[in-house]
């Protein structure tokens, strides 16, 4: 049978997905990606009004920019190399989430991490 009943309502069979560990971290880093950029330029804009004419703050964004490049591309080759029945394999949960992890913490700490950094230099060089 390959209708179910939903609500008294008869509709085809809906496969799930198969699991995609490289689909999912793919995704991942996009979001990530997304989420640091904002990031990035509220907290180097947040940087630019305290500092006033300061080039560092410009230095920070391009070092941001430059941080977050090799990061992304080492975490997508790593998944990247899996074969499509590796890609599959429930085993690699605890690794996927490890590595997600990191992501993150890399995503959203990193913009903040930097600004501070450079604050601190713009205040001992001022």
């Amino acid at each position: 049978m390959d209708e179910v009943t939903r609500n008294g309502a008869f509709l085809p069979h809906e496969s799930p997905r198969a699991l995609d560990w490289r689909r999912k971290m793919s995704d991942n880093i996009a979001y990530a990606l997304l989420v640091y950029t904002a990031l990035q330029i509220f907290v180097t804009i947040g940087a630019l009004r305290s500092t006033g004419a300061s080039l560092l703050p410009y230095l920070a964004l391009i070092i941001l920019v430059g941080a977050i490049i090799p990061a992304c591309r080492h975490f997508e080759r790593r998944w990247n190399r899996l074969s499509t029945e590796e890609a599959a394999d429930p085993a690699l949960t605890s690794c996927y989430k490890r590595d997600r992890l990191a992501l993150w913490l890399l995503a959203i700490g990193l913009p903040f991490a930097l600004t501070a950094l450079f604050k601190c230099l713009a205040l001992a060089f001022t």
